[in-house]
């Protein structure tokens, strides 16, 4: 089994992924243009980079590298690179890059370092920190030591019933499947308070934390996606689960006090979130 290395604290850790999310966001702020152009797309035209993204991941692969050059990395842009400390960094240089072209507020930069290979099924968060990018506001875990928002304690809400329950969530890419899922909110809105799209899932996740939204859910999501937000809910009381009540994964990332998913889960079921064709359950790094 895959241990932590010896010179190596969770303390260490969760301070590194914060100076990494920090001082990436830092950046993405200072080098922002008036206007924001696409430098690519990715599985389809509404799938947007841009050249901030690039920037970002290599500031964030450079900076792994110079702190800790064994350990493997993970990244929305740039893929997943070996290493042999038996960590991975999973990093999102910014999650929320639609909201990012449009000088929207809510995107972030998520960081997470996790024991083992780079596959939420298998490995063992270990670390993380979000940092939204326009406030600088800092979100962060390590495992057994807590949650904090800029370095005060966070905590989930209470567990609520669905009628009184505010509900976080976000929409893929595919035309076909934010189609179905369009079909399922319309359904979901007459169980639950409200349901709100910010679009960073990582920032959902952190709302999630702090008790500002009661849950989460989102389908077709990638591992540094719901990395570095998922430890930050676990470590602040709440629970992240997948496909029924697996590991998160592709199919479903749903977050929140365990008293609110033993019922919004099942609903969820009902209105075939998470089981929609198109949509792979498991992850391969690289795929």
């Amino acid at each position: 089994m895959t241990t932590i290395p010896r010179d190596t604290t969770l303390t260490g850790l969760r301070t590194l992924c914060e100076h990494l999310a920090t001082t990436t966001a830092e950046r993405v702020r200072a080098q922002t243009p008036a206007t924001v152009e696409v430098a690519a797309t990715k599985s389809n035209d509404l799938d947007v980079v841009t050249r901030a993204d690039r920037a970002a991941e290599e500031h964030l692969r450079s900076e792994i590298a110079r702190w800790r050059p064994d350990d493997a990395i993970l990244g929305e842009e740039g893929g997943a690179t070996d290493g042999t400390s038996g960590l991975t960094w999973v990093v999102d240089p910014i999650d929320g890059t639609v909201n990012y072209l449009y000088g929207l507020g809510s995107c972030s930069v998520s960081v997470a370092v996790v024991l083992g290979e780079p596959d939420p099924a298998t490995w063992r968060l270990l670390a993380s920190a979000v940092c939204e990018i326009p406030t600088g506001t800092t979100w962060s875990a390590a495992r057994g030591r807590g949650a904090t928002r800029d370095g005060a304690p966070v905590r989930v809400r209470e567990a609520t019933d669905l009628r009184h329950a505010l509900v976080a969530t976000g929409f893929h890419y595919d035309d076909a499947l934010r189609a179905g899922q369009g079909r399922s909110v319309g359904e979901l809105l007459a169980h639950v308070r409200d349901v709100r799209r910010f679009g960073s899932a990582a920032l959902d996740l952190c709302r999630v934390a702090d008790g500002r939204v009661d849950a989460f859910y989102e389908e077709g999501l990638s591992p540094w996606d719901h990395a570095a937000g998922a430890l930050v809910v676990e470590e602040a009381g709440g629970v992240v689960r997948g496909t029924d009540g697996g590991a998160p994964d592709r199919g479903l990332v749903v977050a929140g006090p365990a008293g609110t998913l033993d019922v919004l889960e099942p609903l969820l079921a009902r209105l075939e979130v998470g089981r929609r064709p198109g949509i792979t359950p498991g992850f391969r790094a690289g795929v």
